[in-house]
């Protein structure tokens, strides 16, 4: 069985820093891709970033130069620093990990509000 705990969300000013953590445990068990989405109120589930266990990224557009995610393999942990907040970044964001290289086999966390507000 596979867990991801998420850390790190919270309230923010525009223009101010978060960051957020994905810690994966599981025995037995290999794991590939990691990212984030989000989502906000009224509105679809969108994917933010992704990373490969090789260390590639991908950004949805909007994030981009923003926003930098990161893994560490050894503590199968993955880190989501967003910097120069906005408003329009508020949304629950969900961390996921795949087992399987095609992610077919995904698993998510519980979820972690951020809210970007004066």
């Amino acid at each position: 069985q596979v867990q991801l705990v998420e850390s790190g969300g919270g309230l923010v000013q525009p223009g101010g820093s978060l960051r957020l953590s994905c810690a994966a445990s599981g025995s037995s068990v290999r794991f590939y891709a990691m990212g984030w989405y989000r989502q906000a109120p009224g509105k679809q589930r969108e994917l933010v970033a992704g990373i490969t266990s090789q260390s590639t990224t991908h950004y949805v557009q909007s994030v981009k130069g923003r926003f930098t995610i990161s893994r560490d393999n050894v503590k199968n942990t993955a880190y989501l620093q967003m910097n120069s907040l906005k408003p329009e970044d508020t949304a629950v964001y969900f961390c996921y990990i795949d087992i399987s290289p095609s992610g077919i086999n995904r698993y998510w966390g519980q979820g972690t509000q951020v809210t970007v507000s004066s």
